[in-house]
């Protein structure tokens, strides 16, 4: 589909031949696929115990994590611009600038917290008629933020935190909190949601609170060793306080367009949450299975993304620009083998996941025509993300990515999502299909991009340096 009629494709005969390639990829790709396994499964547990509560129930759940969601993106935007200075700053032995760095971060985050916390508290009615005018769901969602609005703090902190930690190199505490957290959420959830082993039954409150609970526990571990163990950046409380003028304009000119442009991605995955919260309850609950359904079947994408940035990068490091094109192409054959994989496993298990829910056969029957719509979705999604967050993104061209994310997302999907249930009413198949039209023209205009060659930028000194800001960018 993507790879025929191109003759240097089939010159290279797509897949590249050198081992070693092979080795570099796997050696990136599982660590970071476990990881992301581990906060799926979170996220399935979740949902399959939530779930066995109602569709009213899933769905204020679901809504309510919207608005979190948006945050949490916010803050990766954030800990992604401080880790180019601190990586930076880390390789320059200047820890006094490197810990300047760290307190703007931790500024920053601790103020969008705020900003965050304050509607959840006093506001959560209002936040979440934005996504729909169902009473019920929203009583729901009122219950849920009366537990989980500290962990906008926690779980801002610990994740910009983490970010920090693994820019100079320490990768296994995040790992191994997550883990813990994992285990944390599933028994809380368990004991709070049902009222077993004495607590009291509090249904969704008890999901809110297992949250709550996981990611204190999450804090404790990364905040507590970043704050009073590390001796490698040895950050410490009272850092807090430090003057840190002449680095702010550095700070914002790096680190805003990051949080820029994933809030303004954010903002529109929200869009496309608030057309479901129209559409209906049954709808949004059925959207909540597939969802998680989806990020199970797609696991490898993320580690194969971040596979295809650094290979791809140390690559055009050399000057080898010949190789990387020849490893452009295979990454992009193992997208759509990625994809096709991920949309075989979907129709295959659709049918076991839907039936581990307390939900109506309507909701159902929503559930299968979605599952039906992302199974083919998945292969241009899993096409386009290996590219547009790997590759393209490795060989500098991110101005180009940042376009076609917003472009497409905000000029196509959002507008004739909206057409195509609230105007057309159209069947859910047809609705979900239009809400993710972007990723079908995005992998197209992807392979129109690789074939051009101008995704490769130059890698001289100067250059290197304007690609580093440039990546800080996406």
């Amino acid at each position: 589909m993507f790879l025929s009629g191109h003759k240097e494709a089939a010159n290279l005969g797509i897949f590249v031949k050198d081992k070693s390639f092979y080795k570099q990829a796997v050696a990136i790709a599982v660590p970071i696929s476990l990881q992301s396994m581990i906060t799926i499964g979170v996220n399935l547990m979740d949902n399959i115990m939530v779930g066995s509560l109602g569709e009213i129930v899933l769905s204020g759940t679901s809504l309510a994590n919207q608005f979190i969601g948006i945050y949490h993106i916010c803050c990766m935007g954030i800990g992604m611009g401080a880790s180019v200075l601190t990586a930076r700053f880390w390789g320059m032995e200047d820890l006094e600038a490197l810990k300047k760095t760290v307190t703007l971060m931790l500024r920053f985050c601790i103020g969008l917290a705020v900003l965050f916390m304050v509607p959840s508290v006093f506001l959560p009615a209002w936040l979440m008629r934005i996504y729909t005018p169902d009473d019920a769901v929203i009583a729901q969602g009122v219950l849920y933020y009366r537990w989980i609005w500290p962990c906008f703090i926690l779980q801002g902190m610990s994740l910009t935190c983490t970010i920090v930690l693994r820019s100079v190199g320490q990768v296994r505490l995040p790992l191994y909190s997550s883990i813990g957290a994992f285990f944390v959420n599933i028994f809380c959830n368990y004991v709070f949601i049902f009222g077993k082993l004495g607590a009291p039954k509090m249904e969704i409150q008890g999901a809110a609170l297992g949250t709550l609970i996981a990611r204190a526990f999450e804090f404790a571990v990364i905040c507590g060793y970043f704050f009073l163990k590390d001796e490698k950046i040895g950050y410490r409380i009272q850092n807090l306080w430090m003057r840190c003028r002449e680095l702010t304009g550095e700070y914002i000119r790096v680190g805003v367009p990051v949080f820029v442009s994933d809030a303004l991605l954010a903002f529109g995955s929200s869009a496309v949450a608030m057309i479901m919260g129209r559409i209906g309850r049954e709808f949004v609950s059925a959207n909540s299975i597939t969802f998680v359904t989806q990020q199970l079947s797609t696991v490898m994408i993320q580690g194969v993304c971040q596979a295809g940035c650094i290979v791809t990068g140390h690559t055009l490091g050399r000057g080898d620009q010949k190789k990387a094109q020849e490893q452009a192409w295979t990454f992009l054959a193992l997208g759509v083998c990625i994809g096709a994989l991920a949309s075989g496993i979907i129709l295959l298990i659709s049918e076991t996941v839907i039936g581990c829910y307390n939900i109506t056969e309507q909701t159902q029957e929503i559930a299968r025509q979605l599952m039906r719509a992302i199974s083919i979705i998945v292969v241009f999604q899993a096409t386009n993300s290996i590219m547009m967050k790997g590759v393209l993104r490795g060989g500098g061209d991110t101005r180009f990515l940042m376009v076609a994310d917003i472009l497409f997302l905000w000029l196509v999907s959002v507008p004739l999502g909206a057409l195509a249930g609230l105007v057309w009413h159209l069947s859910a198949f047809w609705i979900y299909f239009f809400l993710k039209i972007d990723q079908v023209i995005k992998a197209f205009w992807c392979v129109s991009r690789l074939r051009s060659g101008k995704w490769m930028k130059g890698i001289s000194g100067s250059a290197a340096g304007r690609a580093g800001r440039m990546g800080a960018g996406t």
